[in-house]
């Protein structure tokens, strides 16, 4: 039986009967000009399709415009359709048993640029061979053409990065500000290359600021919540609001390049201590959660200025001392996405959020506490023999409460990163305020601009 309808006075309601009203609709629509429309909608499609045969650089688009496609008449053997089911090999992991299970996304550039400032921080020396060429790596993958984000950019200078191996047409405002820290740590055989580079990725950054300060992760000002309406849209997020963890990167990045004092990241810090939950934690839209929100928020407010004696720097180690495990680490549970609030900070230790919390606490000047030396204990007491970490738990996320992700190597890079800054202390922190040359010249294109 059709589910029942929901008040005509509320929004759902009204979407609802609008898409009865266009079902029915649909039969008087003349054949000619409902083809025209499916074959505008399939050149869209073939339109975005990546070098690689995938739509997005991952799983779900591909597997919706395979069939999409296909429902349109086109042959399996067409050269789209060929490329977009052997780009869906490309995420298979085969087990032993025969059966195939297919990852729903990969994430090398972020992996990258993770991997490149834990190492950095733990101490490996900036020239490094290893270091050199994922920063050579990296250059490489910068996005130099524009995308969808251009309908609300028209006139912003490409310069982002994706997360994937083949995204081009979806650069993302985390990966680029994560990119560009990253970068940052490595002294390069070509600093006029990278320097440029890190210029464009800047600029772009700075151009994706939505009206209200902060930062989303693809898009700009995408906050309308009528789409999330629509009676198809029945799984995860269909828009892209700012977050506290993508602006609190992207301030962080921005005071590392000597723009603390620009008004735009005054607007990102003064958005940031606006979100600040009663309990002094920020939420986390792309981690698991308020920990990765925290994690996230404090580096980025002390990278900005903020001393760490500030109100909110304050109610956040307090919060992170109180939701501290009686281990010494820090664990979220993903039922802090389903909105009760007792979940928040509350959970069995892992490694990635016990780094997490630690990389809060060090940044507002908390080494020597007691909290710090119970989480730092953890991570050297549950290390394996080779190095690495166990994590049984998912602590990415995709959409909140509907699709997290287990990212296999934070339970290495946040751990190594956490670590190497209580053995070394804050990147960055000692040296002056400059704008270096790439970034003096994206202040100045993104003024003009």
């Amino acid at each position: 039986p059709p589910r029942p309808l929901a008040p005509a006075t509320t929004w759902d309601g009204a979407f609802q009967r609008l898409d009865r009203g266009l079902h029915k609709l649909r039969r008087a629509v003349p054949r000619r000009l409902r083809r025209a429309a499916m074959n505008t909608a399939a050149r869209w499609i073939i339109e975005r399709q990546e070098n690689d045969g995938c739509w997005g650089g991952i799983q779900p688009p591909a597997v919706y415009s395979v069939i999409a496609l296909h429902l349109l008449g086109y042959d399996l053997n067409h050269p789209v359709m060929r490329a977009g089911l052997e780009s869906l090999d490309r995420f298979a992991v085969w087990r032993e048993d025969g059966a195939r299970m297919i990852e729903a996304c990969q994430s090398p550039v972020w992996d990258t640029c993770l991997a490149t400032i834990a190492l950095a921080d733990a101490g490996v020396p900036a020239d490094h061979p290893a270091l050199v060429k994922a920063a050579d790596w990296m250059l490489g993958e910068q996005v130099v053409r524009p995308g969808d984000w251009s309908v609300r950019r028209p006139h912003l200078p490409p310069g982002g990065w994706a997360f994937e191996f083949h995204n081009d047409n979806y650069p993302d405002i985390d990966d680029t500000a994560e990119v560009v820290l990253a970068l940052r740590r490595v002294r390069h055989h070509d600093p006029e290359r990278l320097d440029n580079a890190v210029g464009r990725g800047v600029r772009w950054n700075l151009g994706m600021q939505s009206r209200n300060g902060a930062w989303g992760a693809f898009d700009v000002d995408n906050t309308s919540p009528f789409p999330n309406r629509l009676p198809f849209c029945d799984f995860g997020e269909v828009i892209d609001p700012p977050s506290a963890d993508v602006t609190a990167h992207v301030v962080e990045m921005l005071a590392v390049e000597g723009l603390a004092q620009d008004p735009r990241t005054r607007r990102g810090v003064e958005w940031l201590l606006a979100e600040q939950e009663l309990d002094g934690s920020w939420f986390g839209r792309w981690g698991v959660n308020y920990i990765y929100g925290t994690g996230s928020v404090v580096p980025a407010l002390t990278a900005a200025g903020l001393p760490t004696s500030h109100p909110a720097i304050r109610r956040a180690v307090a919060w992170l001392e109180k939701v501290q495990n009686d281990d010494g680490g820090w664990g979220e549970d993903l039922r802090s996405y389903s909105y009760v609030k007792e979940w928040s900070g509350k959970g069995a230790s892992t490694a990635s959020q016990t780094a997490w919390a630690l990389m809060a606490l060090l940044a507002a000047g908390e080494r020597d506490s007691e909290a710090v030396e119970r989480g730092v204990a953890w991570l050297a007491d549950t290390q394996r023999e080779d190095g690495s970490w166990d994590e049984p738990y998912f602590t990415g996320t995709g959409f909140p409460w509907d699709f997290s992700i287990n990212y296999h190597l934070y339970r290495q890079v946040f751990p190594l990163t956490a670590l190497g800054r209580y053995v070394h202390g804050e990147p960055f922190a000692a040296k002056p305020a400059e704008v270096p040359a790439g970034s003096a010249q994206a202040l100045a294109d993104a003024k003009g601009s």
